[in-house]
């Protein structure tokens, strides 16, 4: 190549707006420097759709809690435990009764507190139904089914 063939060539790719390189902070007039997004709205739908999942698949762990439960009566006696369940669902009705087995026991537990306070209160209510005793116990409760002893038209 001759030297004239070499300065053409340099000067070809010299003054070459690629080989020159990009301003960075270039900003066409009209630009606003916002960012747009376009997306599918079937995303939303596939969002609400896995929201709805989550609740369903989580809803019974976060039912559950620490409270405490009355034990109403200990037997190995079953229809002496479900005669005792019925005069709780007669006498108690708002009251959510449990009958357990737990062999060779029947177990009848009642009441869903959050306090052992609140529990401690109705027992009193029960105990004249109940001549054996009543315990109040740590169990775990469904708070779905909370009981208080405070009064529900009351405002606090």
């Amino acid at each position: 190549m001759t030297n004239r063939a070499l300065l053409m060539w340099v000067l070809v790719l010299g003054l070459n707006p690629v080989a020159i390189g990009q301003d960075t902070l270039f900003r066409a007039p009209t630009d606003s420097g916002l960012v747009r997004i376009f997306k599918d709205p079937r995303l939303d739908r596939l969002i609400e759709k896995q929201i709805e999942v989550n609740e369903f698949t989580t809803r019974n762990s976060r039912r559950l809690t620490q409270g405490f439960r009355l034990l109403i009566m200990t037997t190995k006696n079953r229809q002496e435990a479900i005669n005792a369940k019925a005069l709780m669902y007669e006498k108690f009705p708002d009251l959510k009764s449990y009958l357990w087995h737990q062999a060779p026991y029947y177990k009848l537990k009642a009441g869903n507190f959050r306090t052992k306070e609140e529990a401690e209160e109705y027992a009193k209510k029960i105990k004249p139904f109940f001549t054996r005793g009543i315990f109040v116990l740590n169990d775990e409760i469904d708070t779905y089914f909370i009981n208080t002893t405070t009064d529900p038209n009351k405002k606090q």
